[in-house]
This record gives structure tokens, C-alpha cells and sequence, in this order.
């Protein structure tokens, strides 16, 4: 009996600690993004760029279209601040380095979007905006026969009002 007492329901502490801070950390990133009036899209992303192959010295364009300066130049390398990046894939699209920098996000769907060059940026946007003018769509005219009753002329009614004529 006394050793039943002595149990207590067991807690994994570093469980709990870990989804504290990731609680805390996605907190901190809400403020940020709303001080500067950004809405994020994404559950969650990473950012990276390969300093080898990066010519950051020499254009610096990722840092000229970042929305949200999460980009910045420092010495000698570009520079990250993590918080601030909504993973927009403006950099990639406009880095003159293939592969340079890469980017992975989450979309609320589930969808695992990864790309590091302009060609996949482009690619997965035509598809998006493909998708979305799918639907509009098939939101205005759901089958060919409502297009057809809604846009075809009857033969015969054009031929018979130039007869009238």
C-alpha cells in the first residue's frame, strides 16, 4: 500500500520544456512579424545559404527583395535573423547562383514546398496560381454543359434571324 503512493504519473520534463519554448519562440516570431505588419503563411520553414557558392559581395540582390529584411549583409557574408523570415522565396527567385539558397516550408495543408533555384520558384507558382484559376473555374461553369448553354449559339436561331432580315 505504501508503495502505491510513493508512484506519481510520470511526465517527460524535457517534453514539456521543449513545447514551452517552441510555444515561446513562435510567440516572440507573431510579435515580430506584427510590428512590421507581415502575415506568415507558412507553419513552419528554414532558410539556408551556402557561403561557398554565394556572390553576396558582389550583388546582394537576395537582401534588396527580402520583405522583411530577415536578409542583411554582415562582415564579409549574408546574414540570417531566422524570426523574421516568411519564407517567401523572393531571394531564391531573384539569387543569380543556382542552389545558392534553399528553402523548405510547411504549408497549413501539410505540403512540403523545398527549392533553391528560379526555375522551381516559378514552377510552383504556375501551379498554385493553376490550381486557383482551376477553381474559379469550375466555381462559374462546373460541367461543359452549362458552358455550352451559357456560350454556344443555336445554329439554327442564327439562321433563321437572317432570314427575318
Amino acid at each position: 500500500m505504501a508503495g502505491k503512493r510513493n508512484e506519481k504519473p510520470s511526465m517527460d520534463i524535457f517534453k514539456v520544456l521543449l513545447e514551452a519554448s517552441k510555444e515561446k519562440k513562435k510567440a516572440k516570431r507573431e510579435q515580430l512579424l506584427k510590428s512590421i505588419g507581415v502575415k506568415e503563411f507558412f507553419e513552419e520553414g528554414n532558410i539556408k545559404i551556402d557561403m561557398k557558392t554565394c556572390k553576396g559581395v558582389e550583388c546582394k540582390f537576395c537582401i534588396k527583395v527580402c520583405p522583411t529584411n530577415a536578409l542583411y549583409w554582415k562582415t564579409g557574408e549574408i546574414g540570417i535573423t531566422e524570426d523574421l523570415c516568411v519564407y517567401c522565396a523572393s531571394c531564391v527567385l531573384n539569387c543569380m547562383v543556382d542552389n545558392c539558397i534553399e528553402v523548405r516550408r510547411k504549408r497549413e495543408n501539410g505540403t512540403n514546398e523545398r527549392f533553391s533555384n528560379p526555375l522551381d520558384v516559378l514552377v510552383m507558382l504556375n501551379n498554385i496560381n493553376t490550381r486557383n484559376r482551376m477553381k474559379v473555374i469550375e466555381s462559374v461553369l462546373p460541367d461543359e454543359e452549362t458552358y455550352l448553354k451559357r456560350y454556344r449559339k443555336p445554329i439554327f436561331e442564327t439562321e433563321s434571324r437572317k432570314n427575318n432580315y
